[in-house]
């Protein structure tokens, strides 16, 4: 096939590619390298000699992220615990095709910072298999490991998630309505009343970055959380109601600058996590929806 034939039909296959990347990486222009990558090497080989393109490209895509995912472990680029991955922000009505594409198959930020506690190949495993269906032969041979440890670190993965990452209830509304409690009784001070909204086993993970550590910090617990956020309220006039990675969440952004994004993660209708990123440099690197000051 041509060079714009080619061109074509990897972009057929972008979507996908950037959405395996996204979860293997925990960050969006990493995803986005790892993408553009992809097609570089494609562009390199053509597209003659590629007998099932699909599965070439996310075997490829694959060994990027992989390498990428090996040199962060080397240089220890990835901040201790905890560690918010780069939130998917987007309107509250939820119309933007983009990021649609990149949520299909949605998983919470609460489940992508559950990933970043796995070992570097549980999460290649879990990811693959248990999100894109990649079979544990072809696992094996990027990892270079037997189809059986694969399995076993597959599993391992998995019951991990299990453990860790609360289901989310799958109406919206029903996850604004706990969110707009949330702050209602944040804003009144009502104690009660917040802690009648969280899960008996919530936990807050902040992560401010360098420029503001002490905005980094993980609690647990609803007395804990309750009082962060009755010390927080007075930023609630400047809360808008967002998704975050597809499930209720808030852009607080005083005078229209983006301060912190805020996941929820409601289950059985209380909120079980909340996932803030307030570094201001990780912040700016976002696409984030226009908000009024």
């Amino acid at each position: 096939m041509d060079h714009d034939e080619l061109a074509q039909r990897f972009e057929e296959h972008r979507p996908r590619l950037r959405s395996l990347a996204y979860r293997l990486l925990g960050s969006l222009s990493e995803a986005d390298d790892a993408v553009q990558e992809t097609w570089l090497r494609l562009d390199r080989v053509g597209g003659d000699h590629v007998d099932s393109l699909g599965a070439w490209l996310t075997t490829v895509a694959t060994r990027v992220c992989l390498n990428t995912l090996r040199s962060r472990e080397r240089r220890r680029e990835t901040p201790m615990e905890p560690h918010v991955p780069d939130p998917v922000v987007g309107p509250e009505d939820g119309a933007d095709p983009e990021h649609e594409a990149l949520l299909a198959d949605s998983v919470g930020l609460a489940m992508m910072v559950v990933l970043e506690t796995l070992s570097l190949d549980e999460r290649l495993c879990f990811v693959l298999h248990d999100m894109f269906a990649v079979p544990f032969d072809d696992i094996a041979e990027v990892l270079e490991r037997s189809s059986a440890s694969v399995r076993q670190l597959a599993s391992r993965a998995r019951r991990r998630v299990r453990d860790r990452a609360p289901v989310p209830d799958a109406d919206l509304r029903r996850q604004r309505d706990a969110v707009d409690a949330f702050f209602a009784a944040a804003r009144e001070g009502d104690f009660d009343a917040l802690v009648a909204t969280l899960a008996p086993d919530v936990v807050l993970r902040s992560d401010g970055g360098d420029a503001r550590p002490g905005l980094t910090l993980v609690l647990r617990g609803p007395r804990e959380v309750t009082g962060q956020a009755v010390r927080t309220a007075a930023l609630s006039p400047y809360l808008h109601p967002v998704l975050v990675n597809g499930a209720a969440g808030a852009l607080v952004a005083p005078d229209g600058r983006p301060m912190a994004v805020m996941a929820f993660t409601v289950s059985g209708g209380r909120i079980a996590a909340i996932d803030v990123l307030a570094d201001p440099d990780r912040l700016a690197a976002l696409d984030l929806p226009p908000v009024g000051a």
